[in-house]
C-alpha cells in the first residue's frame, strides 16, 4: 500500500502523539536525542512565528551547513533571554559550534555575545550576521510551516510544544539524522524501527 507524503505525515503524527501520551514524553524525547548523529560545527540560526490563541509565539531553530537539524526551542517572547535559552539548550545537546550565522536580529547577537562572555577564550563562538547566508534555515522552516499552517494555530503552549516536537523529530528521521536510520529506507520504516528500539 502506498501513502502520499501528506497521508504519511498525518499517520506518523497520530502514532507519535499517541505514543507521547502512552510513554513518558521526556523519556521518548531524550531517547530520540541520544540516537541523533552529531551535527556540523557551522550553524545557521533563525526564529519563525507560530500562532497561539491569536497571538504569535516564536520557534527558534538552527540547522548546520548541510541542513541537518541542530535543535529547536519554543518561546513566548522574542528577546535576548529566549535566544540565550535556545543556544544553551543547543550547545548542551550538541557541541560548541565553530561559528554561528544569524540574521540582523539584535536579540540573537546579544544572546551570543552574552554566551561568549561565559566561555573561555579558546571556545569563543564567531558570529556572522548575514541575511543571505541564513537561507538554509529559512528554507528548512518551510517543512515545519507546511505542517502547522492547516492547524490554524494552537490552543495551549503545551500542545504547541508537543506537536512541534513531534513534527521536528519526524523531520529529523526524514533527514536520516538518527543512528541506525537508512536513507534508502522509507521514513515510515525508519520511524517503526525507532519505536521498536
Amino acid at each position: 500500500m502506498f501513502y502520499t507524503e501528506n497521508q504519511l505525515y498525518k499517520f506518523l503524527l497520530k502514532i507519535y502523539i499517541k505514543n507521547l501520551f502512552l510513554r513518558s514524553f521526556d523519556i521518548f524525547y531524550r531517547r530520540d536525542r541520544t540516537r541523533k548523529r552529531p551535527v556540523g560545527s557551522s550553524w545557521r540560526m533563525d526564529e519563525t512565528y507560530v500562532k497561539l490563541n491569536g497571538k504569535w509565539i516564536y520557534l527558534y531553530r538552527a540547522v548546520d551547513r548541510y541542513g541537518d537539524t541542530v535543535d529547536f526551542f519554543l518561546s513566548e517572547s522574542r528577546d535576548k533571554s529566549a535566544a540565550l535559552s535556545f543556544f544553551k539548550k543547543a550547545i548542551r545537546c550538541n557541541n560548541i559550534p565553530s561559528k554561528v550565522v544569524v540574521d540582523k536580529s539584535g536579540s540573537n547577537k546579544a544572546a551570543l555575545d552574552a554566551l561568549n562572555t561565559e566561555l573561555d577564550q579558546d571556545h569563543k563562538i564567531p558570529i556572522f550576521q548575514s541575511k543571505y547566508l541564513n537561507n538554509r534555515v529559512e528554507q528548512d522552516h518551510r517543512f515545519i510551516k507546511k505542517r502547522i499552517k492547516p492547524m490554524l494555530g494552537f490552543k495551549s503552549f503545551h500542545a504547541a510544544n508537543i506537536t512541534i516536537t513531534g513534527i521536528e523529530n519526524i523531520r529529523i528521521i526524514q533527514k536520516g539524522q538518527l543512528i541506525g536510520a537508512k536513507k534508502q529506507v522509507s521514513t515510515f520504516d525508519n520511524f517503526a524501527k525507532l519505536m521498536a528500539a
